[in-house]
């Protein structure tokens, strides 16, 4: 069994945002932050926060507007996180941030 890198699955995110599969987004970051959900560090809620904005767009396709909008606070609440979180990924998620930021304006 091949196992697919962290940056490789961050990029496999990027991707599955701006192809909208949404779903397969969460999947792909799940892959990383599942194994480290118990862990309490910034990089972990980060990816968490991640995982909720593609959650939050794939409710958006689905026409549950308010379920939506319960998840992007999550998202919100860890998106501070992209400023203090000290990871050799710290690029990708910043570019991460700007993907689901134009994907969220471009909903509103």
């Amino acid at each position: 069994m091949t196992t697919i890198s962290h940056k490789e699955l961050l990029k496999k995110f990027i991707q599955q945002l701006d192809e909208e599969k949404f779903y397969d987004a969460h999947e792909s970051l799940e892959a990383i932050w599942f194994p480290r959900r118990f862990e309490e560090s910034d990089e972990v809620k980060l990816l968490k926060g991640f995982i909720n904005a593609a959650v939050c767009f794939e409710l958006i396709k689905k026409g549950r507007l308010s379920s939506s909008e319960k998840v992007w606070e999550t998202y919100l609440k860890y998106k501070p996180l992209l400023h203090v979180v000290d990871s050799k990924y710290t690029k990708e998620y910043h570019t991460i941030a700007l993907h689901v930021e134009k994907i969220k304006e471009s909903y509103i």
